[in-house]
């Protein structure tokens, strides 16, 4: 059975996308420790991030970096970090945030809801910061 999260790369679940390539994409997170949360996730389905093939596990990391910069530039953050837990949906995925305190690194403060239109305003604000940096895999 398909995970989540190829349901929503599929188009079967709604997602709000801020990046597209071959390996994989980045939409917004539905429970967002902070505004402008995205995850990255590959096509393919791997559950663990130690197997994913090393090629792939380098683009991640370099699409969660592209993204972390646009991100930078455009929410109020003093760091970008990184989080890769794995335990809520068994499909790799890097959670990307923008942060202003290291309080913010803990699920247990994720939103548990969130309003469409804010999801879409925060994704363009980001796909138009990715698009000025000249990446047309911004969706």
């Amino acid at each position: 059975m398909a995970t989540l999260f190829t349901r929503i790369i599929e188009g079967n679940i709604p997602g709000t996308f801020v990046w597209r390539d071959e390996a994989c994409v980045g939409f917004m997170s539905i429970n967002p420790m902070a505004l402008g949360h995205v995850l990255v996730v590959p096509r393919a389905e791997v559950s663990h991030w130690i197997d994913l093939p090393v090629a792939t596990n380098a683009h991640l990391m370099h699409v969660g970096q592209i993204i972390g910069q646009a991100q930078q530039a455009v929410f109020e953050s003093e760091r970008i970090g990184l989080i890769i837990a794995g335990y809520e949906v068994p499909h790799v995925h890097l959670h990307v945030i923008p942060t202003t305190g290291i309080e913010q690194f803990s699920f247990a403060n994720a939103a548990t809801t969130v309003a469409r239109s804010g999801l879409d305003e925060a994704a363009t604000i980001l796909r138009d910061e990715l698009v000025r940096r000249g990446r047309p895999e911004a969706d």
